[in-house]
C-alpha cells in the first residue's frame, strides 16, 4: 500500500518511519530537504520535491486505485491552504487525511467541501508524541465508513497493535473533537500532578525525595500513568528544575475544549482552571498580581514587595 506524507516534522517524520518499517511505500515531502534526504537514506522514503510531485508519485498500477495523502502540518491557515492547493491535483475518490490538531469545526467544514469535490476526508486525532515511533500512536479518526475501511491498514500499522490504539469514532469532525477533549483532560491531569509535587517540595521539614516518591507511585498506586512515568524519569535527573522557565504554552486545544464546555453549558471547572493556570504562567508582566498587591496595601496596609 502506498501513501504520501506531507509534513515530516517530529510527528510526521516518525509516522512515516513507522509506516516504512511496516512495509508501506511512503512518498514524503517537507520544506526541509535535509529532513527528506535523511529519511530517504535511513528508512527508504520516496522523496518528493514538492506537494505536486508527491501526488504524482502516488500513481498505482491500477488506474482506479485511490491516492491517499496524509497531512501533518500546524493547524489553521497552513493546513487550510494546503488542502485547497491539493484539490486541483487530485481525482475523485482520492483521500486527504488531516492528522494535525485542527479544530473539529474546521474539519467538519473541510470534509463537507471536499465531499462536494468527490474527495474523501478523514480527520485523525493523533496522540503519542515523540514516543509514537516505538510505542505506536493513539488514533481517533472521523470519516465515512467507506473512507475508514480504505485507510484501516494504515491506522493499524501506526497504532500500538492491530486491536488496540485506533478507532473510527464517528463521522467527519469526531476524530478531532475526541482529540480536543483528550487534550483538555490532559491539561487537568498535568496541573493536578504539578500542584501535588509543588506541595511535596514545599514541605521542607520532611526533605522529601520527589524522584523516589514519583517512582513509588508508578507501582500499584491509583495515580499511576504514562504522565507519571515521564515525570518520574525527568525527576531522576533533576529535581530542582532551576534551569527551566516557569512558562507553559497551550497548543489551542485546551482553549477549544473550554469553549465547547461553555457552548454545551457543561461545568468543566478543572479543565478551565488548568487552562487559566497556563495563561498565568505566560504573563511576563504579572500586572494582575501587582494590582492585587496594590489592593491589599490600600485596604489593609499590607506591605508591597518592591521589584528588585
Amino acid at each position: 500500500m502506498k501513501l504520501a506524507m506531507i509534513g515530516l516534522g517530529k510527528m510526521g517524520g516518525n509516522m512515516a518511519t513507522r509506516l516504512l518499517r511496516s512495509g508501506f511505500e511512503v512518498v514524503g515531502y517537507d520544506r526541509s530537504a535535509e529532513v527528506v534526504n535523511t529519511l530517504v537514506t535511513k528508512e527508504g522514503l520516496i522523496a518528493a520535491s514538492s506537494v505536486a510531485d508527491a501526488v504524482n508519485k502516488l500513481v498505482e498500477k491500477e488506474a482506479s486505485a485511490r491516492r491517499i495523502i496524509w497531512i501533518m502540518l500546524p493547524s489553521g491557515d497552513i493546513t487550510e491552504n494546503q488542502i485547497k492547493d491539493l484539490v486541483p491535483l487530485l481525482n475523485k475518490g482520492d483521500i486527504i487525511i488531516d492528522g494535525g490538531n485542527s479544530n473539529y469545526k474546521h474539519s467538519q467544514r473541510r470534509g463537507a467541501w471536499l465531499a462536494e469535490q468527490g474527495i474523501g476526508f478523514m480527520d485523525s486525532g493523533t496522540s503519542g508524541g515523540v514516543w509514537g515511533l516505538d510505542n505506536g500512536y493513539c488514533l481517533m479518526v472521523g470519516a465515512t465508513a467507506e473512507v475508514a475501511k480504505i485507510v484501516e491498514p494504515i491506522l493499524i500499522a501506526l497504532a500500538p497493535s492491530k486491536e488496540n490504539g485506533w478507532a473510527h469514532v464517528g463521522p467527519v469532525g469526531s476524530g478531532h473533537f475526541t482529540k480536543m477533549i483528550h487534550n483538555g483532560i490532559e491539561y487537568g491531569m498535568m496541573q493536578a500532578m504539578a500542584e501535588g509535587l509543588d506541595l511535596l517540595k514545599g514541605k521542607q521539614e520532611f526533605n522529601l525525595d520527589l524522584a523516589q516518591i514519583t517512582e513509588l507511585w508508578r507501582h500499584g498506586s491509583v495515580v499511576r500513568s504514562w504522565l507519571l512515568d515521564l515525570t518520574a524519569e525527568a525527576l531522576q535527573h533533576d529535581q530542582t528544575l532551576h534551569d527551566i522557565e516557569p512558562y507553559v504554552a497551550d497548543s489551542g486545544e485546551g482553549r477549544w475544549t473550554v469553549v465547547e464546555a461553555v457552548e454545551q453549558g457543561v461545568a468543566a471547572p478543572v479543565l478551565t482552571l488548568a487552562l487559566q493556570m497556563r495563561f498565568a504562567s505566560q504573563d511576563d508582566h504579572g500586572y494582575s498580581h501587582r494590582v492585587l498587591s496594590t489592593m491589599r496595601n490600600a485596604f489593609g496596609g499590607h506591605a508591597i514587595k518592591p521589584k528588585s
